[in-house]
């Protein structure tokens, strides 16, 4: 699904980005301050669905929703602004919704959901990762094998994080903590986060990474991990619990330690 956003203002333009991304990060979204940029683009991609802000310079999102359609007629139009009185001129445009700024990822959420023209989006499969035990993988209820015992590990640390950044020095302290950190210890870890996105590839799961040039993290919010629920106070998740984390990793005993105490179905 391609997802544009428009607004000439920067900060309202980087929030409604970071907005939409929470609430469909497998979408391709791209964020333009001129209106003439957006038309650009959608005169040579696909554009499913366009958040526009109605008062911008050089052209309103009334006009630029008008041209949007002559290009695409089921481009699907929500206004974000923070003017109530034209959502009868977004309405006569056969705009899907219109939302005041400033907007939260509940009212995204429920515009995308009731898109005028609806956008058939293949469901991706589900990462599940079960942290009490053993840590394990799996894909919707199959196990997911990694070619390397030390890529699984690498896996296990991030999700250990819980989406913080990890730097390439302290990664390789904790996969290799008896050997000092060296030139061939880092070569080993680029070929483990190689591998590890490749791994997650075959599921289409890779966006799961987000490796920057000196650091690598997790979306926690792209996976369904029993540890995040668990701090969440999901019941169901604090009775799984039976005092084990990761079990094989030697540097998870700091997490365990650290973990709530269960009493009575309660964290404390």
């Amino acid at each position: 699904m391609n997802i544009i956003a428009v607004d000439d203002e920067k900060l309202a333009l980087d929030v409604l980005v970071d907005t939409i991304n929470e609430v469909v990060p497998c979408a391709e979204i791209f964020g333009f301050r001129q209106p003439i940029d957006a038309i650009s683009f959608a005169e040579t991609k696909n554009c499913d669905v366009a958040f526009l802000d109605i008062k911008m310079r050089g052209m309103t999102g009334l006009e630029l929703a008008k041209r949007l359609k002559d290009i695409n007629g089921k481009v699907n139009i929500i206004f974000v602004t923070g003017y109530s009185e034209y959502s009868l001129d977004a309405f006569r445009l056969y705009a899907s919704d219109y939302l005041l700024k400033p907007v939260d990822t509940e009212q995204v959420k429920k515009a995308i959901e009731n898109l005028r023209n609806p956008i058939n989006i293949p469901q991706k499969k589900k990462i599940r990762i079960r942290c009490f035990g053993n840590f394990e993988v799996f894909v919707n209820s199959d196990h997911l094998s990694f070619n390397r015992n030390k890529t699984k590990e690498l896996f296990a640390y991030l999700v250990d994080r819980r989406g913080a950044s990890c730097s390439m020095g302290e990664i390789t302290a904790k996969l290799w903590e008896d050997k000092p950190d060296s030139v061939s210890q880092r070569s080993n870890l680029r070929n483990l986060i190689y591998d590890l996105k490749n791994t997650l590839a075959n599921f289409g799961a890779d966006d799961i990474i987000v490796k920057n040039r000196n650091t690598i993290r997790i979306k926690t919010e792209l996976v369904d991990c029993d540890y995040y629920e668990f701090l969440k106070g999901n019941l169901s998740a604090v009775n799984s619990y039976q005092g084990e984390y990761m079990i094989q990793y030697s540097w998870a005993e700091m997490t365990t330690a650290a973990l709530p105490v269960v009493e009575n179905d309660k964290l404390l």
